[in-house]
Order: C-alpha cells, then sequence, then structure tokens
C-alpha cells in the first residue's frame, strides 16, 4: 500500500455523490423493487446481509408487506414462508451462497438482483436486475455499494434522504475524535431497521482493523454483554438509540460512550472512517483484510 492511498478511503468520500444520483433512479427501480403489499424476503452474505436487515425492517414498518431478510446460505434451510419477491443483494454477483439460493427458488417467486456487475452469474439467475455500477469498488471492504442500495431501498419505502446526504458530508468534513481511534473492543447500539447498521459498523472494525467488535439493540446491551466492558471499549448509541439512562449505565463501566444524533446511515460513514483511520494506525491495509476476498467463489461450485 505504500505510496498511495487506501481505494477504500475514496470510496467512503464519494458516498453522498452515489446516494444523490441512486434518488435520481428511484422511479426505475420501483418498477423492480416489491411492490406495495409482496411478501418479500432480502438476502445477502456479510455487509450485503447486514443491509439487507436493515431494508427488511424499514419496509415491514412502514407497512408496505411482510418482509424478511436471510443471510444467503440459511435461506433455503431456514423453512421460509413463501414469498412473491426475494431480493438478492451482491455486489460482485458471484457469491455462491446467494447464487444457490436464487437458483433453488420454486417458481413463481420473482428473484431480484442487485449488484454492481451485470456481466456475472447473477444475471443467469435473476429475473431482474437493478445494476449499481456506478456504486462498485476496488476495495474488498464494503461500503459505497452496500449504501446505495440501502440509499436507493429507503427512498423506495418513502424515507427522506437528502437530510441524510447532507449529514453524510458533514461526517466526511469533521475531524474524527481520537478518543475512538485505535481502541481495543467498539460495540454499536441501533434499534429498528438501525440494528442492521449497527452490526455493518462492527463488521467494517473488524474487516478494516482487525478490531474485537460487537453490536446488539440498545436494551438488549444491559442482558449480559455490557459485562465485559471496560475503559478500553467504545459503546456507540447510533442515532436513534440514544437513551440517558442506558448511557449513563455504559459510562459506569469507564468505557467511552458516543452518542449520535444524526440518522444512523450518516453516522456509519463515520464509523467507516474510524475503522479505517484505525487499520492505518495498526500499520494494516483496509483495502485488503486478512483471509477476505473480495466475493466469497466456494471451490467446485
Amino acid at each position: 500500500m505504500q505510496g498511495r492511498q487506501p481505494y477504500v478511503l475514496a470510496e467512503i468520500a464519494s458516498q453522498p455523490d452515489c446516494w444523490s444520483r441512486a434518488l435520481d433512479s428511484v422511479a426505475d427501480a420501483a418498477k423492480i423493487l416489491p411492490d406495495s403489499g409482496e411478501r418479500a424476503a432480502i438476502i445477502g452474505c456479510g455487509t450485503s446481509w447486514h443491509v439487507a436487515t436493515a431494508i427488511a425492517v424499514a419496509r415491514q414498518v412502514a407497512g408496505l408487506g411482510e418482509t424478511d431478510a436471510y443471510p444467503a446460505s440459511e435461506f433455503l434451510t431456514s423453512g421460509a414462508r413463501p414469498y412473491d419477491t426475494v431480493v438478492a443483494v451482491t455486489r460482485s454477483g458471484t457469491t455462491t451462497e446467494v447464487l444457490d439460493a436464487l437458483q433453488g427458488l420454486p417458481r413463481p417467486v420473482r428473484k431480484v438482483g442487485i449488484t454492481a456487475d451485470a456481466a456475472t452469474p447473477i444475471a443467469e439467475v435473476a429475473d431482474q436486475l437493478l445494476v449499481l455500477d456506478y456504486a462498485d469498488e476496488q476495495s474488498v471492504v464494503q461500503t459505497r455499494f452496500a449504501t446505495t442500495v440501502l440509499t436507493l431501498a429507503r427512498a423506495h419505502i418513502g424515507h427522506d434522504l437528502q437530510p441524510v446526504i447532507e449529514q453524510a458530508r458533514a461526517a466526511l468534513a469533521a475531524d474524527l475524535d481520537e478518543h475512538v481511534l485505535n481502541r481495543a473492543h467498539y460495540v454499536f447500539l441501533g434499534h429498528g431497521w438501525a440494528i442492521g447498521i449497527a452490526r455493518e459498523a462492527a463488521l467494517k472494525v473488524q474487516e478494516a482493523a482487525g478490531a474485537w467488535s460487537e453490536a446488539y439493540p440498545p436494551m438488549e446491551y444491559r442482558h449480559g454483554p455490557i459485562a465485559v466492558a471496560t475503559e478500553n471499549s467504545v459503546v456507540w448509541l447510533l442515532g436513534n438509540a440514544v437513551d440517558s439512562a442506558l448511557a449513563s449505565d455504559i459510562r459506569r463501566t469507564g468505557a467511552t460512550v458516543i452518542s449520535g444524533d444524526a440518522d444512523p446511515q450518516a453516522e456509519l460513514v463515520v464509523a467507516q472512517r474510524v475503522a479505517v483511520t484505525t487499520a492505518e494506525i495498526r500499520g494494516l491495509d483496509p483495502d485488503r483484510p486478512r483471509f477476505l476476498d473480495r466475493s466469497v467463489v466456494q471451490a467446485g461450485r
């Protein structure tokens, strides 16, 4: 990595522009995404699964229809109920578990793929594709593709994303708090659809920085996990998870508490920056984490 900036830094910085471009395509996407009233499932792996979880909760809470999210590897073995549409989120379009899940679906389930590359095997197993090629990435670590999918889906659901885009621009311009960098232990707490965002923030810290990180719904944190919090911990209450009593309880452990007031998607941008900066402090390459590849393609499949 010597002599160049990590790709992921530019990809993180480009997110507000990608989100704005996604908003311009909501009408076209609406022709492909699940209609109001349809029973839908959203599947993915890793980051894509966390984004799928956020979308599923937001869609169901909005009253648009029963919506579930699954890791693709568990979908066909989970006893899942019948669906009208199954949406697979896959940046590369090559992930074995996603392709297997779509291939195993019976007719007449409609299969939708959201990908960054239409010239990949996802095109052979999906009935329809949403292609966000402008949000593709060079880094192994996903940032802008996943958040652009989230933006498109949230806008289709009815969320107002313009303020979120402005919050993200502010998050990119602000200096990072040195108290949250290069810490031994990170915890992210999110409520409702932001539980998926909390899990994704934790994953970014794991992938890029190789740090111990966890994610929970905020009220669940008292039910055991708080026992391992110490002065070496950062506990981050994302957006709608802010609770003064909980924050007070966490501070008693000695942990640093971050209480955000921006939209959780905008706060994820800060968490991404923390993960990458911590990786650089530790001498790691955030574009190429240990043991990770851009896509998991199982041999012989």
